[in-house]
Formats: structure tokens, sequence, C-alpha cells
């Protein structure tokens, strides 16, 4: 069974190390010495305990939707013709790139520096090993 450093538990949450210390610190996350005296987290408490904050976790804008995959960041570009606009959105690590109406665009007032929510869906889901 794998087990995680604190820095790679942070990575996979999406939050610092100190968050995570702070949760094993306060019980909501247990952790485990390795030989080493290293603290580590084990894969499967990390996997339910990603599992059980995602449950509790709230939509900040209130929107109900079925799309499960939402990244708040910023837009970094937006390239537009007569019709259409590529959107490129910056959320964390992770760099987005929609094509969408012109009018849209011009609706909801995207512009470089503008804080948004990109929200995907898919019915193809591919998953690599790290």
């Amino acid at each position: 069974m794998p087990s995680y450093s604190i820095g790679q538990a942070a990575a996979l949450l999406g939050v610092s190390t100190e968050t995570v210390r702070r949760w094993a610190d306060g019980g909501r996350l247990t952790m485990d010495r390795d030989g080493s005296g290293n603290r580590v987290i084990d894969g499967a408490g990390l996997a339910a305990f990603a599992r059980e904050r995602a449950a509790g976790a709230q939509w900040e804008d209130g929107v109900a939707t079925s799309v499960r995959n939402s990244f708040v960041g910023i837009v970094t570009g937006v390239v537009m013709d007569d019709v259409v606009a590529q959107v490129e959105v910056q959320a964390g690590p992770h760099r987005l790139v929609s094509l969408v109406t012109r009018e849209s665009v011009e609706e909801l007032g995207l512009a470089v520096g503008v804080t948004v929510r990109a929200r995907a869906k898919s019915t193809n889901v591919h998953i690599d090993i790290d």
C-alpha cells in the first residue's frame, strides 16, 4: 500500500503543507512514522479523507450543477475572431483552454485578469499513474 509525505498529500489535496500538519495534529487526518521517523500518510487513509472532504464541499457561488470538475482561476488570455473566442485560464497548476462564442465572452466580461470558475464535464476520463 502506498504512503505519502506531507508535501505529496498537500499537493494531492490542493492545500498547503501547514494545513495538512494542522489536520493531522487536530486528529482529522491520520499520520504514522516511516522507518526513518518521517511523518507519512497511508494511501487508503488519504483517499478516504479526500473523499470525505469533497463530499462536504459546498459550491462557493451556490450554483447547483452536475459538473464535478470545477476550477477557480484567473483568465490569462483571450483571443477573439468574429464568431469564436479562445479563453485561457490558469487555475493553480492547471491550464485550461476553452473555445466559446465571442458573444459569451462579451456578455460575461471575460478579459485577462478576471477571476472565473471553469467547469469541465466529459464522457471520457483518462487516469495515469503519477
